[in-house]
């Protein structure tokens, strides 16, 4: 975030490069910087003449530097936008000539998502030295839950660590489809709120007693009447509790786990740190850690395996319901 507050400060400053290629697997960042020079860098009255949006898909290179070298009209600069330019990879490398020697009125961006420059090419050098590249990356999911906090507490809100883990593990580690359910809640909660579970349940819809972190957290406890309770509601709602995440969550947690029992440091701070999770979390891992031995938590960590090839119809013709419940039992037994 503040490599993006970066480029934001200089182009306010009136220090806007020629060209900016915005490239990564987190489209997130990249829509931010370019609807900002969309938005900010010419006037309304400029726009008309001297804002354009392209795309990758129905232009080609050669349309996009005829366009860039053409003169502002009555303006100090034009604005062009390259959606999806990720489109033009085949052909990226072509835009070399123009970027060695770019219309200094021009302000070109692309947006080259989920892909990147090869740095070893020239056409990388050749922008990092006359333009911007900037470069997006996916942030893990025990990342996530800090990138809320901090984008709420920039508009005068707070979140408990289960509302924000409740999220992480709903919408996963897309920050839009995380930031529009946000802009949801700011738009109903006043300012100063501190999010808790029961306002994700009211306003985005996840359950706060039957999701992947109760199940978790059940499974560590070892409650098995709960564990259940959650496995007999995720069998009637399906849609919403895909048995591959389910999966997916269970085995991350007991790779943790088997961290854990490697530790050395055992103080919250450092467990915490070592498993890339929130001090909140720390205790469920203690006990969890007595629940499951080292020797259980390698076995756990096969059976899951073994669950994730018949979740996904290799040598089973059991229902996912069934697949889940066979899970819990070896686990929890």
């Amino acid at each position: 975030m503040n490599e993006i507050r970066s480029i934001v400060s200089e182009i306010k400053k009136g220090n806007i490069k020629p060209i900016y290629f915005l490239m990564g697997d987190e489209p997130y960042y990249i829509d931010k910087i370019s609807d900002y020079i969309e938005e900010n860098v010419l006037d309304e009255s400029e726009k008309g003449f001297n804002q354009q949006v392209m795309y990758g898909r129905d232009a080609s290179i050669e349309d996009i530097v005829s366009s860039a070298k053409r003169y502002p009209m009555m303006a100090e600069r034009q604005v062009i936008i390259v959606k999806e330019a990720q489109d033009l990879s085949r052909n990226i490398e072509k835009l070399v000539s123009y970027a060695e020697n770019p219309q200094p009125t021009t302000v070109l961006v692309f947006n080259y998502k989920y892909k990147k420059l090869d740095k070893r090419k020239k056409l990388h050098k050749v922008i990092a030295k006359t333009g911007l590249v900037y470069e997006s990356k996916k942030l893990y999911e025990n990342q996530v839950s800090d990138w809320i906090r901090r984008v709420l507490s920039g508009k005068k809100y707070q979140i408990e660590p289960k509302a924000s883990q409740m999220l992480v593990e709903f919408l996963g580690t897309d920050l839009s489809k995380i930031s529009n359910e946000l802009d949801k809640l700011m738009l109903i909660l006043p300012k100063d709120t501190i999010i808790d579970d029961k306002h994700i349940e009211d306003n985005i819809g996840i359950s706060k007693d039957f999701n992947n972190f109760e199940l978790r957290k059940s499974v560590g406890e070892k409650n098995i009447v709960k564990a259940n309770r959650i496995i007999n509601y995720f069998a009637e709602n399906p849609k919403n509790n895909p048995l591959v995440m389910t999966i997916s969550l269970l085995n991350g947690f007991f790779t943790q786990l088997l961290l854990f029992h490697g530790l050395k440091d055992k103080s919250k701070g450092s467990v915490a740190k070592s498993l890339g999770v929130s001090p909140y979390f720390v205790d469920e891992y203690f006990l969890a850690a007595k629940n499951y031995p080292m020797r259980k938590v390698a076995q756990v960590i096969a059976f899951l395996r073994d669950a994730d090839v018949k979740s996904k119809g290799v040598g089973a013709s059991q229902t996912q319901k069934d697949i889940l419940k066979e899970l819990l039992f070896k686990i929890l037994h």
